[in-house]
């Protein structure tokens, strides 16, 4: 596949994510909504719904949607180097763009809502203990988990199609890549909001600084690299573990 083919399908597949994962949270934050006040559990299976939604749609891509992904699976030696700049610069973009778009679609709410000022957490994620070293810590750990369990599923264990990885369980396909975000965001989430995905947090936390939300709140940049930094290490140690268990 080429480098612009990668790159269109992870930028669609990420936005698709971001929507609707983004969405899910303006959706209880928001004051005048239909799911206001819906709670941790809905915002939980909202984004697992929105994994899989976003991994269907760039299931031809490998569906990887998350640089932790991509380098746990390069870091496996189940990707080639060379096609990782177009996955990372596809799922950046497309992060962003989800983030506008959930905006967009939650513009009059965002217009109305009486917190301006506390919406940062419909796009970025954010400590309830700030200490960047131990939430970097969770961030690894929950990452760990997703991208151990991706590279222990049938399809990368099987090999590749093409030199894409095609991960999923054998009879759920990309829901079971939801169930394991679900069991993600329900254990190891109430520490950070458990971004697991340097793309999901910075892409949105970036579209958050620059859309034109009234009296609207601080990007926080002094906290934006652990949900970058904690992922990728997460994501490089499951990848670089995968290699030295047995076959």
């Amino acid at each position: 596949m080429s480098f612009g083919e990668i790159f269109l399908w992870e930028l669609l597949g990420t936005a698709a994510l971001t929507l609707m994962g983004c969405g899910v949270v303006a959706n209880v934050v928001l004051k005048k909504t239909l799911g206001s006040g819906g709670g941790w559990l809905l915002i939980n299976f909202g984004w697992g719904f929105a994994v899989f939604i976003g991994a269907s749609i760039a299931a031809p891509s490998g569906a990887h949607l998350n640089p932790a992904v991509t380098l746990g699976l390069a870091s496996a030696d189940k990707l080639e180097w060379g096609d990782v700049p177009a996955y990372l610069i596809g799922q950046m973009i497309g992060a962003i763009l989800g983030a506008v778009l959930c905006w967009a679609a939650y513009k009059l709410q965002f217009d109305t809502h009486d917190e301006p000022a506390n919406t940062r957490g419909i796009f970025a994620t954010g400590p309830t203990v700030p200490n960047y070293a131990w939430n970097t810590v969770t961030e690894v750990i929950g990452t760990f988990v997703l991208v151990f369990w991706i590279l222990l599923s049938p399809g990368v264990a099987q090999g590749t199609d093409g030199g894409l990885p095609q991960f999923g369980n054998a009879a759920l396909g990309y829901a079971a890549v939801a169930f394991v975000v679900i069991g993600i965001g329900n254990s190891l989430g109430g520490p950070t909001g458990y971004a697991i995905n340097p793309a999901r947090d910075l892409g949105p936390r970036i579209a958050y600084a620059i859309l034109p939300i009234r009296n609207k709140g601080a990007a926080d940049w002094n906290y934006s690299w652990v949900p970058v930094v904690g992922p990728i290490i997460g994501g490089v140690l499951a990848g670089l573990l995968s290699q030295i268990l047995p076959s």
